[in-house]
C-alpha cells in the first residue's frame, strides 16, 4: 500500500462502495452534503462519488469542519499501518504523538526528541496528514474522552483532566465539535448493559483481519517474567510503567477485537497505555499486504495459507526488552525467565494487583544501573554487556523509544560489548518495531529453514530472504511456527 492513498480518489471510492474494512485507518471519507466523516467500511448507504472527499487523518477531517459519524465511529478504527512500518520523521512523530508526547511536553518537546525544529515537524505533518501535531493530539484527546465517557462512571470534570484538556469548557466544545453530541448525550447513548467496575476500564482494541493470536499470545506467555507478566484464564496480563504512574493490562483475543482491561493509577495514562498495548500486539499491521508478499515465495505460501495474519509480538517497554534480550543470550527460555524474575524481585517496584498474580514493575534502567555487578549471577562477559547497556539506557546515550532512528539505534547497539547480530536484530524486531528485521543466525529459524529445504547458513538464507522484504520480521514468525521445540534464545 503506498503512502498518501487518500489522493487516489478512484481507489478510495471503490473501497467505500465495497465497504472494505481493510482500508479503515488508511484514509477517511468526508461527505460534503452532510459534513460527516466516516471510515471506508461505514455500514450506511455510500454517498455519491461527487459528494465524497478523502483525508489522510481524522484530525484533518475535524480541522476541515467535519464531524465523526455516529454509526461507524471512525475514531475507533485501527491506526494506519504506515506509522509502524516506516522509519522516517513523520512516522516517528506519529508514534510519539500516539505515546502522548505532545500532551506532556508540547510541540517543542516533540521536536526536541526528534532533533528537528518545530517548524520542520509542523510542515511535514501538515503535508502528509493534513494536520499539525496539535490538531493530531487534539483528535486523540477527543477519542480518549469518548472512551472514558462511555466506559466509566467518572464525573465529566475528571474525564476532562484525564483526557488532557486544559479546561472543562475546551473539553465540552471539543467533544461537541468532533462528535456532534455533548458529553452527557454521549454517555446516555451507551448500551444499558455496560458493566462499570470502579478503577478498571474495559475496552475493545480493533485490528485488521485476519489476526492469528497463537504465536502472538503464545510467545508472550512462553517468555513471561513471573511477577511482571502472566497468562491467566485465556488472558495475557502484565504491569505497565507509564509516564504518570503505573498500570495493569489484561488482554484477551476475540474473533474481531482484543478485549482489553486496564487498571491505572493515573487516568491521564490511558492513551499511552492503549497505544503501548496496540504496539505490543502489532494491531495496526496490514496483514493482507504482508501475507500477499510472503505468499509469492512457494516455500512460505503453504505456511501463510495454513495460518494467515501472524503478527510480530513486540513490547510495551523498549528498555525492558533490551535488558531481557541480554539475559536471554545463549540460555534457554526458562533460564532467561529465572534471571529476569530475580532482577524483578530484587530491584522492581512493587505494585498492587487486584487479581493477585502480578507483583512488580520491571526495574527501570536507572535502578539497574545502580546494582552492584558482583551480585549478578552471570558470566563476566555477560555482566559487562548488561552493565554497559543499562548505564547507556539510564544516562540517555542509548535511545530505544518509539522516536528512535532504527539505523542509528542498530549502530549504537552493535558498538556495545557482547552485542552480536542476533541480539541487535531481536531488539530491532521486537523493541524498535522494524518490520524487516531478520534473524538468520537464530537456532529455530535455521532448523525451520533446513526442514523446509531453504538454505540454512546465515549468508545464503539472508540472500534468499531478500524476496520477503520489507516484511522479513513476519517471515520469522511463520518460520518459528513450524518448530515444535520450545522458543530458544541462542546466539549473541
Amino acid at each position: 500500500m503506498q503512502n498518501g492513498m487518500h489522493t487516489d480518489t478512484e481507489r478510495c471510492v471503490r473501497a467505500v462502495q465495497s465497504k472494505d474494512a481493510r482500508f479503515d485507518g488508511w484514509f477517511f471519507t468526508a461527505v460534503l452534503t452532510t459534513r460527516i466523516y466516516c471510515r471506508p467500511s461505514c455500514p450506511v448507504v455510500p454517498p455519491k462519488p461527487e459528494n465524497m472527499t478523502f483525508y489522510p487523518s481524522a484530525a484533518a477531517c475535524q480541522q476541515a469542519g467535519f464531524r465523526a459519524c455516529k454509526r461507524c465511529r471512525p475514531d475507533t478504527s485501527p491506526g494506519s499501518p504506515e506509522w509502524n512500518q516506516r522509519a522516517d520523521l513523520v512516522a516517528r512523530a506519529m508514534r510519539l504523538i500516539a505515546d502522548g508526547t505532545v500532551d506532556r511536553e508540547g510541540v517543542p518537546g516533540l521536536a526536541a526528541r526528534l532533533g528537528y525544529s518545530t517548524r520542520q515537524i509542523e510542515r511535514q505533518l501538515l503535508a502528509e496528514l493534513g494536520a499539525g501535531p496539535l490538531a493530531l493530539a487534539r483528535a486523540q484527546r477527543a477519542q480518549t474522552a469518548r472512551l472514558l465517557i462511555e466506559t466509566t462512571a467518572l464525573p465529566m470534570a475528571e474525564i476532562a483532566f484525564a483526557a488532557g484538556f486544559s479546561s472543562i469548557r475546551t473539553f465540552n466544545d471539543t467533544v461537541r465539535e468532533v462528535f456532534a453530541l455533548s458529553p452527557s448525550e454521549l454517555r446516555n447513548r451507551r448500551p444499558k448493559t455496560t458493566v462499570l467496575t470502579p478503577g478498571t476500564l474495559t475496552l475493545r482494541l480493533p485490528f485488521r483481519t485476519p489476526l492469528n493470536p497463537d504465536n502472538l499470545f503464545g510467545h508472550l506467555a512462553a517468555t513471561a517474567v513471573p511477577g511482571v507478566e502472566e497468562w491467566r484464564a485465556g488472558a495475557y496480563r502484565r504491569t505497565l510503567r507509564l509516564p504518570y504512574g503505573h498500570g495493569i493490562a489484561s488482554l484477551t483475543p476475540q474473533p474481531d477485537h482484543i478485549a482489553c482491561r486496564l487498571t491505572l493509577s493515573d487516568l491521564r495514562d490511558l492513551p499511552v497505555a492503549i497505544s503501548r498495548c496496540r504496539r505490543m500486539l502489532d494491531l495496526d499491521a496490514d496483514p493482507v499486504a504482508v501475507d500477499d508478499q510472503l505468499r509469492t515465495d512457494p516455500v512460505l505460501a503453504p505456511l501463510v495459507d495454513k495460518a494467515p495474519g501472524r503478527r510480530v509480538p513486540r513490547t510495551v517497554d523498549e528498555a525492558e526488552f533490551a535488558v531481557r534480550a541480554v539475559l536471554g543470550q545463549q540460555v534457554s527460555t526458562a533460564a532467561a525467565r529465572t534471571h529476569a524474575a530475580r532482577l524483578v524481585t530484587a530491584h522492581g517496584e512493587p505494585v498492587d494487583d487486584p487479581e493477585g498474580g502480578l507483583t512488580h514493575l520491571f526495574p527501570s534502567p536507572e535502578s539497574l544501573a545502580a546494582v552492584n555487578p558482583e551480585s549478578l549471577a552471570m558470566p563476566n562477559t555477560r555482566r559487562t554487556t548488561f552493565t554497559t547497556l543499562v548505564a547507556q539506557l539510564a544516562d540517555g546515550t542509548l535511545h530505544l523509544g518509539v522516536e528512535s532512528d532504527w539505523t542509528e539505534a542498530r549502530a549504537r547497539l552493535l558498538a556495545l560489548p557482547g552485542f552480536g547480530p542476533w541480539t541487535v536484530d531481536v531488539i530491532a524486531m521486537r523493541a524498535l518495531g522494524d518490520p524487516d528485521a531478520f534473524l538468520p543466525t537464530d537456532l529455530g529459524i535455521r532448523r525451520a529453514a533446513q526442514e523446509l529445504g531453504l538454505p540454512s547458513t546465515p549468508a545464503a538464507l539472508t540472500a534468499r530472504a531478500a524476496a520477503w522484504r520489507p516484511w522479513r520480521a513476519y517471515a520469522v514468525q511463520y518460520l518459528w511456527a513450524t518448530d515444535t521445540h520450545p522458543i530458544n534464545f541462542l546466539p549473541a
